[in-house]
């Protein structure tokens, strides 16, 4: 197993701040600023294919830390949001059933 694998967690978040991604190829993309608690981290994501834009923000989420970074058209992703594909294929975000504390660990 890689070091870097070693140093990847699964936290709780909080979408602070979602906005349609116009410059990256890739359709239905959203820009999106997660609280995880002791930081806020960016998180370029494919949801709106089955979430709304305006309804993301305020929303609890899991996302995977320690993978490192990725630079999307000029936009720096830090983590990853998860998801798990619908009926259509595309992503439906894997969230909390209620609300917890943000930056908790999945175990």
């Amino acid at each position: 197993m890689n070091e870097s694998a070693l140093d990847s967690e699964i936290k709780t978040g909080e979408i602070i701040e979602a906005e349609i991604f116009e410059d990256c190829r890739k359709s239905k993309m959203a820009k999106l600023e997660i609280d995880l608690g002791e930081e806020k981290v960016n998180s370029a994501a494919q949801l709106l294919y089955n979430h709304e834009i305006d309804e993301l923000e305020g929303t609890q989420v899991l996302c995977a830390t320690g993978l490192g970074t990725i630079n999307i058209a000029g936009f720096t992703s830090e983590v990853l949001t998860l998801g798990v594909p619908g009926d259509d294929g595309n992503p439906v975000l894997v969230r909390p059933e209620e609300d917890v504390p943000l930056g908790n660990l999945l175990y």
